[in-house]
């Protein structure tokens, strides 16, 4: 598999509170969108994926069809350290953290997921989102309240409705897929998702030349937005997957 990845603070954010990790050699990779004040955001984001990344090891051993409980339990501990950490330092008050995992063994993938990070699957040249926002927006769509045009313009779409760290307990989504030759698996945070939409990300992976090509255009077309908010990407992809 090979991985690109950008991690920016945008043209107004002083700091990036985003975070991403990828460790090849164990199939993980997630991103993070943290928030609260002076940097505490930055705390929340790194936080949580250290406490992923002392999973690691112990989920290369695991057979698939437990992989899912696993990856349920990293989040937990993530969570607890998380909360833990915003209750008891005056300086991280009221911090968390977005968290979007994608685990990657020969045959599977296992996504994971809590906040409004995305992750989303190319395959047979056609995009699919695998997660949810867990957003007060999100929410009103998953309802038939509002459409998906106006949640991308609703003055409360960045409210969320779980987040790692903001409660002692956590719910999150966790599903499993089987892998195909050629996936492409896209992690982003919502200040890359806000600026380009599900159609654009489609039109431009259909395009000829390679992925870096596509990738940096898709860097750059955010950043000629405006970009407001720090912004995050992986992607993922499978043997096989050029054109």
């Amino acid at each position: 598999m090979r991985v690109l990845s950008f991690s920016e603070k945008g043209c107004i954010r002083k700091n990036n509170e985003d975070s991403f990790l990828v460790l090849p050699s164990q199939g993980l990779y997630a991103v993070a969108d943290g928030m609260g004040g002076h940097r505490a955001g930055e705390v929340a984001s790194s936080t949580a994926l250290r406490e992923v990344e002392k999973s690691a090891p112990r989920l290369v051993e695991l057979e698939d069809q437990i992989l899912e409980r696993e990856l349920t339990a990293a989040f937990i501990q993530a969570n607890r350290v998380v909360y833990e950490s915003s209750t008891t330092k005056p300086e991280n008050a009221g911090m968390g953290t977005t968290l979007t995992v994608l685990l990657v063994r020969s045959k599977t993938a296992v996504i994971a997921h809590v906040g409004d990070s995305r992750a989303y699957l190319w395959r047979d040249k056609e995009l699919t989102a695998l997660t949810m926002d867990h957003s007060m927006v999100g929410e009103l769509v998953r309802l038939g309240q509002i459409s998906l045009e106006e949640a991308e313009k609703h003055p409360q779409r960045h409210v969320l409705m779980r987040a790692v760290g903001a409660d002692p307990e956590i719910e999150l989504d966790c599903k499993s897929l089987s892998l195909q030759t050629g996936d492409v698996f896209l992690l982003c945070t919502d200040g890359f998702s806000n600026m380009i939409s599900n159609q654009e990300l489609a039109e431009t992976f259909l395009e000829h030349g390679s992925w870096e090509a596509r990738f940096e255009k898709l860097r750059k077309l955010t950043l000629e937005r405006g970009a407001p908010d720090n912004f995050t990407a992986l992607c993922c992809i499978m043997d096989q997957a050029d054109e």
